[in-house]
């Protein structure tokens, strides 16, 4: 009997061990498979930031034509040096609330319209709160052909950006208030009553010092950050390492109860 009563939890702490080592086999799978992702991530994240700061460098080209409209993504041409040369419809300016190093304020995206009467919303640059952009931009809409009188031209430089959407952490666009936190291109188009005149999908960040002598309130330019977090490393570290502590604890528990069974044996 006494045989049989050590065997009884003796059968029970095998039971126990081979299901911690089925939790540890999973968890060190389930670690290091987050690890390796993060690996992918990082080589991923390493090819975005190299071509993001060729495009950056590179001379500057002109905006894309309607043809090459459909094609245009962020992975393709995000950041990418343009140039343009058209005139400003200064009256259809829409305020876009904008936190930068300069404080909070807004930023003035414009219509421009160019020689073939593409229009493209130019991200003329920031100006702080206090002067009141949402009141001295009031919420208009084009009557006509907005390029038919046409004025004098101006001449841009500028990153190509793709059009923003409402995200979850930041407030939805409220046309009718003229209260805009996303560089919408489609919305703002509509807004503004230019959907009609097939405006560009993307829109250009105006580099500094880009504004023509007659611009209303001279926005200042070129505070676009291009930078990316790049924490992927330090992620993938972690999950490996936790890998590593989940199979060490496994093996101490499992010695442990190895030299629990063998005291056992030899009492």
């Amino acid at each position: 009997m006494a045989r049989d009563d050590r065997a009884a939890p003796a059968g029970r702490r095998r039971g126990f061990s081979l299901l911690l080592a089925v939790l540890a086999l999973l968890l060190i799978v389930l670690f290091a498979g987050l690890g390796t992702w993060q690996v992918y991530r990082l080589q991923w994240k390493l090819d975005l930031i190299a071509r993001v700061e060729a495009r950056v460098h590179a001379a500057p080209a002109p905006v894309p034509s309607r043809t090459r409209w459909a094609g245009i993504t962020p992975e393709s041409d995000e950041y990418r040096r343009v140039t343009l040369h058209g005139t400003y419809l200064y009256d259809l300016t829409t305020p876009v609330q904008a936190l930068t190093e300069s404080g909070s304020g807004y930023w003035l995206l414009t219509p421009m319209c160019t020689a073939d009467g593409t229009i493209v919303l130019v991200n003329r640059g920031f100006i702080p709160a206090e002067l009141g952009a949402r009141t001295r931009y009031t919420p208009q809409r084009v009557t006509g052909n907005p390029c038919a009188n046409a004025g004098p031209a101006a001449d841009v430089t500028g990153l190509l950006r793709t059009s923003e959407r409402n995200g979850a952490f930041t407030r939805t666009n409220d046309p009718a208030q003229n209260r805009w936190y996303t560089r919408d291109v489609a919305a703002i188009a509509a807004a503004r009553g230019l959907a009609g005149f097939h405006p560009a999908p993307f829109f250009v960040d105006a580099a500094a010092r880009q504004n023509p002598p007659d611009s209303p309130d001279q926005p200042v330019g070129g505070l676009t950050v291009v930078k990316f977090p790049n924490s992927h490393l330090v992620y993938a570290f972690t999950w490996y390492a936790l890998a590593l502590m989940v199979a060490a604890a496994w093996w101490w528990v499992a010695r442990r109860g190895n030299d629990s069974e063998n005291d056992e044996r030899h009492d």
